[in-house]
C-alpha cells in the first residue's frame, strides 16, 4: 500500500480523485473517520451509509472498541443510516465481518479515515478488490499536524482514551484544540508518539461536525484508569440543537 504514494496514477486511482461516488463510510466515532466523511462530502461524494464494526475483543487489529454505542447517536445526529456488524475481533477473520456488513448496502466505494496504517488500509483494499468496490481515503499520508489543525477548526473532538507516556488522566475529555495540539507536538518530539494517534496512543470521539444536524452533548461519563492508561466512558449523552 505504501508504494501507492510513489506512483501518481495509482494514487489517483486509489484515492478516486475527481470521481463522485456513492460511499459507505467505515466509522468508529473518532476524528479520522468523521473528518474523512466531511472531506468526502466537500468533494461531492454521497455518503449513503455508515458502517460500524463492533469487535468482541478490545485488542482488535482493525476496529476500535471504545464508546461504540455513541455511533448510533452520531448516525441520528447526521441523519445517515447506520449498519452495525458484530465481529469476532480475531485477526484476519475480521475482514469476513466487514464483508458481511458491506453486502447490506448498494454503493460504489468504501470511505475510510486511514492516515498511515498499512495493515488497515491493505486489508480494506483487499476487501474492496474482492467486492469490486473502490477505496476512498482522503486523509491518506496527510501531514498529522496539518490534519489536526484542519480538524480542530471544524470538528468538536474529545479525547476519550489514552495509552502513551505524557498522556495522563487529565487528558480525558479534553478537546483537540490549539493547546492540545501543542502538547501532542511536544510529546512527539520527546517520546515519538504519533500526533494523530495512529499507534493507539489516544482515541477520540467527535461531538459535532459540519454535516451533523444536531450537536452531541455528554450528560454523564466516568473515567476508568488502570496503570498508565485509561478511558472516558460515556454513560449518557443527548442531541441538542445547534446555535
Amino acid at each position: 500500500m505504501m508504494n501507492h504514494d510513489h506512483n501518481p496514477e495509482v494514487r489517483k486511482k486509489w484515492l478516486n480523485i475527481g470521481m463522485q461516488m456513492k460511499l459507505a463510510a467505515l466509522i468508529s466515532g473518532g476524528k479520522d473517520s468523521i473528518f474523512a466523511i466531511h472531506k468526502a462530502l466537500e468533494e461531492g461524494h454521497e455518503v449513503t451509509h455508515l458502517i460500524n464494526i463492533v469487535p468482541a475483543r478490545s485488542d482488535s487489529y482493525m476496529f476500535h472498541s471504545i464508546n461504540l454505542h455513541m455511533v448510533e447517536l452520531i448516525s441520528t445526529a447526521c441523519e445517515i443510516p447506520l449498519i452495525q456488524q458484530q465481529s469476532s475481533g480475531i485477526k484476519e477473520l475480521e475482514l469476513d465481518d466487514l464483508t458481511l456488513a458491506l453486502k447490506k448496502v448498494n454503493v460504489e466505494g468504501i470511505l475510510v479515515g486511514a492516515i498511515e496504517s498499512q495493515y488497515q488500509a491493505g486489508r480494506i483494499q483487499k476487501t474492496c478488490d474482492s467486492m469490486d468496490l473502490r477505496l476512498c481515503a482522503p486523509l491518506w499520508h496527510k501531514d498529522p499536524e496539518e490534519l489536526l489543525n484542519e480538524m480542530s477548526k471544524v470538528l468538536d473532538i474529545r479525547i476519550v482514551q489514552v495509552a502513551a507516556e505524557g498522556l495522563d488522566k487529565s487528558c480525558l475529555g479534553r478537546p483537540i484544540n490549539v493547546n492540545s495540539i501543542e502538547h501532542l507536538k511536544a510529546l512527539n518530539r520527546r517520546h515519538m508518539i504519533h500526533m494523530a494517534g495512529e499507534g493507539g496512543e489516544y482515541e477520540t470521539l467527535v461531538l459535532d461536525a459540519p454535516f451533523y444536524k444536531k450537536h452531541i452533548e455528554i450528560v454523564k461519563s466516568e473515567i476508568e484508569w488502570e496503570g498508565d492508561s485509561g478511558s472516558l466512558k460515556i454513560l449518557e449523552a443527548k442531541l441538542v440543537d445547534k446555535n
